[in-house]
């Protein structure tokens, strides 16, 4: 089984990214052969700035291994060190109907926020399916918001397996985390560095604090029970606790008689101790120097092999290859 994942270097990783993506692809990559990729060429639609990005990537690929991604049994490379992604995204392009990328939630949602509506962020789908099919992949984790990307891959695979070919490409399956699927952010809106209402993977502990103290709430008195459903907290709080510590915090919004400020301290203990181990490791990363470098290279030397397998089948199916 092959997984396939990947994440845009477009500020630091928030805990959305950890449990949207994140979580699911460390525990698939004991699982099946894992590919996992930094989206580099896919931010360009947002990031103009070369020592920006570069610092992102970089910052990116210390945290997805201080987390836990190991080298040794996944594939982690940077996108635009295996060039055959834009090949088969040009071949794709070319077979996609227009109205299909009108239609992506992901396009109409961005420029209805004031994005400027460039060719990159029209035809980012088309560019996603090709980073899912150049690997043959048969599952791909995905954020439920996501789950309309991995639609549009498979139906453009078969338009390609229709036109060249049954063979010429191989569908996809999705894996959904239902029950972390969207994580809330601080003002319950999903957690995303545009909606500016994140919580960073390894965030300073005093500016951890005063962001979960930032969570909105009700107006509930002190004294009287809180109402759980649809609580941030208690969505944040899920995500980090064991289901017995879960059930206590559920327990003490229902009896009433402590505030929601309490409640947002024991958030907050639980965070930074689910990090802990991810903190330690990271600073043992950052004290050796080209380690990161050297795990992308040999990762992007091993992801050209294969994607070249499926280039080249490929071009011979649509006949960019000489006659045999």
């Amino acid at each position: 089984m092959r997984i396939l994942s990947g994440l845009q270097p477009t500020g630091r990783l928030h805990i959305g990214n950890y449990f949207g993506m994140m979580q699911p692809a460390l525990q698939l990559q004991h699982e099946g052969d894992a590919y996992y990729f930094i989206a580099d060429y896919h931010s360009l639609t947002v990031i103009h700035n070369a020592a920006e990005l570069r610092d992102n990537v970089y910052n990116l690929a210390i945290d997805f291994l201080a987390c836990g991604l190991d080298p040794n049994k996944s594939t982690f490379f940077r996108q635009s060190d295996v060039p055959e992604h834009t090949e088969l995204a040009w071949i794709l392009s070319c077979v996609t109907p227009v109205p299909m990328l009108e239609n992506a939630h992901s396009y109409k949602d961005k420029t209805a926020r004031g994005f400027t509506p460039s060719t990159g962020l029209f035809t980012y789908p088309v560019l996603m399916a090709a980073d899912i099919l150049i690997y043959d992949s048969d599952i791909v984790p995905v954020g439920k918001d996501q789950k309309q990307h991995l639609e549009i891959a498979r139906d453009i695979a078969t338009k390609m397996n229709l036109t060249f070919g049954e063979n010429t490409l191989k569908l996809p399956t999705a894996r959904i985390r239902e029950a972390s699927a969207i994580v809330p952010g601080l003002d319950g809106q999903k957690m995303s560095k545009s909606y500016g209402n994140t919580i960073s993977l390894f965030e300073d502990e005093k500016l951890l604090k005063k962001k979960i103290m930032r969570i909105v709430t009700d107006a509930t008195p002190v004294e009287d029970p809180k109402p759980t459903e649809g609580s941030f907290i208690l969505q944040l709080y899920r995500l980090v606790a064991n289901d017995t510590e879960y059930d206590e915090l559920v327990a003490d919004f229902q009896r009433g008689g402590t505030g929601y400020g309490d409640f947002k301290k024991r958030l907050l203990s639980k965070l930074w101790d689910f990090f802990a181990e991810a903190r330690e490791q990271r600073e043992t990363i950052l004290a050796k120097p080209g380690y990161v470098e050297d795990v992308l290279q040999h990762g992007a030397s091993k992801a050209r092999a294969v994607a070249r397998q499926t280039i080249d089948r490929v071009r011979d199916a649509v006949g960019l290859s000489s006659a045999k």
